[in-house]
């Protein structure tokens, strides 16, 4: 690490890379690769951001994405910035589409296949994921990475989870707006808790890589419940990207765009967690 001095005469850390000449830094990016956890979480915070700002450590994992998309043609190079913005993602979809995925499978979202596929030839990829295989839980349809994580969270709150709506189910509640068309979304019933208990859950939910809210009946055209979706599942729908987002942000992922109502907890992925806690 090298130092440099900020515009206030303070002495700061530079990484050792920022100081190559730009193709040399380019190269050591490429040779270090992209790493898919990190792309996929920018996927989902940096298009809701009014800005161009960079999700911290996924720039140039990202940049290399967008190099790869604008070499095929499908981005602008004016674009190749490390910011997984909406003009990015409308890029993706269009390489997902050139590889045959249609619908939700090519909405921009980055998946472990299209990721794969992009790299091929051009950089080293690591730290890929995947939502598993589709199962059910307790009669709702979810993936086999969304049930692991609520089985987590509900041994961390020690409180019942009834779930109320799962996941892949599009037009099925209109209150939800898409966002339990893809994976990784879960409803779940509030009611019967106790508010001690509501908070427990909603921090569970979080500790372990949902992005977790009590959604209450003042707030919309729901009854008393708890809304999650879980964060960097690859299978989620555009809407909820855009609440881990907001998550990320500290919104409250409604459409009023309102702080984060929800108890105070590291944000986390499920991996992150995992890695954590192994």
């Amino acid at each position: 690490m090298a130092p440099r001095l900020s515009r206030r005469g303070v002495l700061l850390a530079v990484p050792a890379t920022l100081l190559l000449p730009w193709p040399a830094a380019a190269r050591a990016a490429r040779a270090a690769g992209a790493d898919m956890e990190l792309v996929v979480l920018a996927a989902q915070c940096d298009p809701v951001k009014t800005g161009t700002g960079l999700t911290p450590g996924a720039g140039p994992s990202v940049t290399l994405v967008e190099q790869a998309l604008a070499d095929l043609g499908f981005l602008s190079s004016a674009y190749v910035d490390g910011h997984f913005g909406t003009a990015t993602r409308a890029a993706y979809g269009r390489f997902q589409q050139s590889l045959g995925y249609t619908g939700p499978d090519a909405n921009g979202f980055p998946g472990r296949a299209s990721f794969v596929a992009l790299a091929e030839g051009r950089y080293p990829v690591t730290r890929l994921i995947t939502p598993g295989a589709r199962t059910t839980h307790q009669g709702f349809p979810f993936n086999a990475r969304t049930v692991a994580m609520l089985t987590e969270a509900r041994r961390l709150a020690g409180v019942p989870f009834v779930v109320e709506q799962g996941s892949y189910s599009p037009g099925e509640d209109p209150t939800s707006a898409g966002t339990h068309d893809g994976g990784g979304a879960v409803d779940l019933d509030a009611e019967a808790l106790t508010a001690a208990q509501r908070t427990a859950a909603v921090t569970a939910l979080r500790r372990v890589g949902f992005a977790a809210w009590l959604r209450r009946p003042a707030q919309g055209d729901w009854p008393l419940h708890i809304h999650a979706v879980a964060v960097n599942d690859t299978d989620l729908s555009t809407p909820a990207q855009d609440q881990v987002g907001d998550y990320y942000l500290g919104r409250n992922g409604l459409a009023n765009n309102g702080p984060d109502d929800g108890p105070t907890v590291p944000k986390v992925t499920w991996e992150e967690y995992r890695r954590a806690t192994s």
